[in-house]
């Protein structure tokens, strides 16, 4: 039999079958051992020990990650309608005289609540609605004037006026006062203004706002060319007839330039109330 596995497994095969036939053998008797209820040396549980101290608390971790949104909620019921309010007052007009309320008077509005309509304030110095509509004590007001002249011969000569109107009637009529081209300033009237007068050579003049002290009328002349100034006139309504005179009204006044040939009068002027 031995020569047959032999000859069929060779000697290595035969030598492991012979290990497969004890190792089997071996582990039937190990069973019928421990049928007695004794117990193998190799199976036997190893005694626990005793537990070790509990360690220090390890640190925080991270936050996780969000977790997804819930579902919504119900929808809540419908709350009761509210009860309707009480009717308002009626607003009431009444006449507010000048006073706590209102400095120039006005109007009183009586309702839920009381509420004022002030009138305006009157116009302040400067504006052109003034009181008596005239203009005020100390105040000025400027302008321009000009003319230029060609008489129908070369040879004849002529006396041409031009007005000065103010914007504001005067209470009292002004003085008037002539400033010729080469004059800086008169008694009355103080300066052209611009800057210095007759300008220094080689600088040009550009006249400014021109100044009149209270009471006086300044009529500055700039450019003279073929021209005398004469006289100041204006006109005056009495019993039916007119006048005319010297000097100026609270309106103004007129100006009169006797012109040669050609004539050019240009200039500026200020009036400022008494």
């Amino acid at each position: 039999m031995f020569s047959t596995l032999r000859n069929r497994f060779g000697i290595p095969g035969v030598i492991s079958v012979i290990a497969l036939v004890f190792a089997m053998f071996g582990g039937a008797y190990a069973a019928s051992n421990s049928s007695d209820g004794s117990k193998a040396t190799a199976s036997a549980k190893a005694k626990k020990g005793p537990r070790g101290p509990k360690g220090p608390k390890g640190d925080t971790g991270p936050a996780g990650p969000a977790g997804p949104a819930g579902p919504a909620g119900a929808k809540g019921d419908t709350g009761a309608a509210g009860s309707n309010g009480s009717p308002g007052a009626s607003v009431k007009n009444e006449a507010e005289p000048k006073g706590t309320n209102c400095k120039e008077g006005g109007t009183k509005l009586v309702g839920t609540a009381t509420t004022y309509a002030c009138n305006g304030e009157k116009g302040k110095e400067g504006s052109p609605w003034t009181a008596g509509g005239t203009l005020p004590s100390g105040a000025t007001e400027t302008g321009v004037w000009g003319l230029a002249t060609i008489p129908p011969s070369a040879d004849s000569e002529g006396t041409y006026s031009f007005p000065i109107s103010f914007t504001l009637p005067l209470a009292e009529a002004p003085t008037p006062t002539y400033v010729g081209p080469g004059e800086a300033s008169k008694p009355g009237c103080p300066g052209r203004g611009g800057g210095t007068f007759p300008p220094a050579s080689g600088e040009a003049y550009a006249p400014g706002i021109p100044q009149a002290d209270p009471g006086n009328l300044c009529v500055y002349a700039t450019a003279f060319e073929g021209a005398t100034f004469e006289s100041f006139r204006t006109a005056l309504y009495e019993a039916g007839e007119w006048f005319v005179e010297s000097g100026a009204s609270p309106s103004g006044t007129i100006a009169q330039v006797k012109c040669e040939a050609f004539c050019i009068a240009t200039g500026t002027w200020a009036v400022t109330a008494e």
